[in-house]
């Protein structure tokens, strides 16, 4: 009884330390949030999750801010320019 306790002491912290570095490292190389965006033609700005397949996002092309609708199946452009922004 006492082997299983020294198991769960050691194996605990060890699973929970790999699910922790797991997390970091897929937040600090997730693709498009990279620090490295500032040479690129085109940058994610923003991307905002609408329900369980879509989300909302902003990138900017050559200058130009674009809202993008992106689902499963298909990327509709929204608005162009400044006015995706709230009145």
């Amino acid at each position: 009884m006492i082997w299983y306790f020294v198991k769960l002491l050691i194996l605990l912290p060890l699973v929970g330390g790999m699910a922790f570095g797991a997390l970091w490292l897929w937040r600090k190389y997730q693709p498009g949030m990279m620090v490295g965006q500032n040479d690129r033609s085109l940058k994610l700005l923003e991307a905002l999750p609408m329900g369980t397949f879509g989300k909302l996002a902003v990138v900017e092309f050559e200058g130009k801010k674009i809202l993008l609708s992106v689902t499963r199946g298909r990327i509709e452009k929204i608005a162009e320019g400044d006015s995706y922004r709230g009145r």
